[in-house]
């Protein structure tokens, strides 16, 4: 049978002294802090029948899902669509918000702020991931599977499940480092059973300043 439940968990803080947007630049690892919310987030679900583990290419994604292969015995299968979307401001600081009209290389970029202009458009990260979610979910024999991806993937699958619209505030998205969201079949879709946020609950102040 396929897997019962699909947790989508969010990498743990990481090693960004500059605060700047992260996006796909390669090597940035977890922070020390963030290793221990990756641990904490494995050892929430300490216990359940874990039997199939995935994670995004990048560092911070990889190093998460260490503390889940250790745990579970599973390997690591690295998955593409589970990757953090593309972003114009990549590479510099981004405060989302009214200063960005007082920059005039930008204004081509937020010309569609529901799209949006600046990146991959929402639709596609969501139809990426739901894709991945659906090959996951159906080549589990059995048990729960564990999908270690970014924040902005995983809020537009819990938009879209929910029936919400993909445009949004980024300051306003609910999905904490570590946290875990997890998903169960409905019909031919998916709901949300269960939100977790197990890394904050160990970590005390953390910096979550790179997420785009």
């Amino acid at each position: 049978m396929p897997a019962a439940l699909i947790h989508l968990v969010r990498h743990g803080e990481v090693e960004n002294p500059d605060g700047i947007l992260y996006g796909r630049i390669p090597g940035f690892g977890l922070s020390d802090v963030g290793r221990g919310m990756a641990e904490a987030a494995s050892a929430s679900l300490a216990g359940h029948p874990v039997t199939a583990l995935y994670a995004s290419p990048l560092q911070r994604a990889q190093e998460s899902a260490e503390p889940w292969a250790r745990r579970f015995g599973l390997e690591v299968t690295t998955d593409e669509r589970l990757l953090e979307p593309t972003n114009r401001f990549e590479g510099g600081r981004f405060e989302f918000g009214p200063r960005l009209i007082v920059r005039p290389r930008t204004w081509p970029w937020i010309v569609n702020p529901f799209k949006p202009s600046w990146g991959e458009p929402y639709q596609r990260i969501a139809e990426r991931m739901l894709a991945a979610i659906d090959d996951a979910y159906a080549a589990a024999d059995e048990g729960e599977v564990v999908m270690v991806s970014h924040q902005l993937p995983i809020v537009m699958v819990a938009r879209t499940i929910a029936g919400r619209k993909l445009y949004h505030d980024p300051r306003r998205r609910r999905c904490t480092l570590s946290s875990i969201t997890t998903l169960a079949r409905d019909g031919e879709g998916y709901a949300e059973v269960a939100y977790r946020e197990p890394g904050l609950a160990t970590a005390g102040a953390v910096r979550d300043e790179g997420a785009v």
